[in-house]
């Protein structure tokens, strides 16, 4: 498990390292084809600041290289903002006095079909706070089931699981699951997480290789940027993405890197904020770092750095998001998890990467897949 690893790598020593990097670290880092972690904390260091153009350039050939001039667009539903967690930063919190919605059968089906309307979406990401027993294995199964006759490719970002409950879902037609770390501190993850299960910091970290166990096709990782260094809190996860294509190496990847945005009745406030610059050189470094990994950017982040971020090694994108559960067939009664920056339209979304010259992807798997290798 990651969480072995994890135990022998030190946060002070890899935050001391990073701050020491040099240029010529940087231009060593540079001049590879196959970048180490240590390559990569060099990328995510000041020392390559000056060299961000030259970062943006191979950033671009690389993804080009491996995914031509595409972007996979998807769309995340909420299904229930119902939570029994206390993260400290989040809108869904248990100690918000806000309504709790749970989307029946019937809501959810009214969900997917106003989806539909909103554009040719294929790519579904099932959401949910964590309540296993309003929202647990079952809740879930049944909504992967409604929407089969929708999407063809379906994902969850739900609590983590058992392996055994993950191979479950993947009989109902799971293809995906993200599940973020937030912050890989341990010292001081309970912090922004001090109850609920969400505050086992082992059960959450080693989450994806249960995953993996459970032969999930792809699987998402992330660091919630505005908790704690960004620059530390990715590098770990740099270790993290390495041993996971190393132990499960039939196993898509993607990675996001959330900045914090408001939520409702939350009060918390970043001890970390991360320009669009440094935004930049994070996702210049990562695809530097790794040429096949799947990067992401949702509707947390402006429209115009997300049609520039397009054409420099973005892959995946959400759009006409809603973060409230009930937020396409409108049951304005729920509150949303967090304020959606980028609020256009799935059209829109779409005639502004054809016009920065990217091919929006609507679908990317089929059905007839899952059938490979049974």
């Amino acid at each position: 498990m990651f969480s072995e690893v994890l135990e022998r790598i030190s946060w002070e020593q890899t935050t001391e390292a990073i701050y020491a990097k040099t240029d010529t670290d940087v231009r060593r880092a540079l001049a590879k084809q196959h970048c180490t972690v240590e390559d990569f904390m060099a990328l995510i260091s000041p020392a390559a600041e000056p060299y961000l153009e030259v970062m943006a350039r191979l950033s671009r050939h690389y993804t080009e290289e491996r995914f031509g001039k595409t972007i996979s667009l998807f769309i995340p539903l909420y299904l229930t903002n119902s939570c029994t967690n206390s993260c400290v930063y989040c809108g869904f919190h248990i100690q918000n006095p806000m309504p709790r919605t749970i989307l029946s059968p019937t809501e959810i089906e009214q969900e997917y079909r106003a989806i539909k309307q909103l554009g040719p979406f294929e790519n579904l990401l099932l959401v949910t706070g964590e309540n296993p027993v309003v929202a647990g294995v079952d809740y879930i199964a049944r909504a992967l089931d409604l929407a089969k006759p929708y999407f063809s490719n379906l994902k969850i970002e739900v609590m983590p699981l058992k392996t055994e409950e993950y191979a479950e879902l993947i009989t109902h037609g799971l293809n995906g699951v993200i599940c973020f770390q937030e912050t890989y501190n341990r010292a001081r993850y309970n912090i922004y997480h001090p109850r609920g299960m969400k505050s086992k910091f082992e059960w959450r970290l080693n989450a994806p290789d249960r995953m993996g166990e459970a032969g999930v096709h792809s699987i998402g990782m992330g660091a919630l940027i505005g908790l704690e260094d960004w620059r530390t809190d990715v590098t770990m996860m740099a270790h993290h993405l390495r041993y996971l294509q190393k132990r499960y190496w039939k196993t898509k990847y993607s990675v996001n890197f959330p900045r914090m945005r408001p939520a409702e009745n939350e009060g918390f406030q970043p001890n970390v904020v991360m320009s669009d610059k440094e935004l930049a050189q994070l996702t210049f470094a990562m695809r530097i770092f790794d040429h096949d990994v799947d990067i992401s950017y949702s509707t947390r982040e402006a429209a115009m750095l997300r049609d520039n971020m397009a054409t420099l090694g973005v892959t995946t994108m959400s759009a006409a998001s809603r973060t409230e559960p009930g937020g396409y067939y409108t049951y304005p009664e729920a509150l949303e998890q967090f304020d959606v920056c980028d609020s256009r339209s799935a059209t829109e979304v779409e005639a502004a990467l054809r016009n920065v010259g990217r091919e929006p992807v609507w679908k990317d798997w089929d059905a007839s897949f899952d059938l490979i290798g049974r």
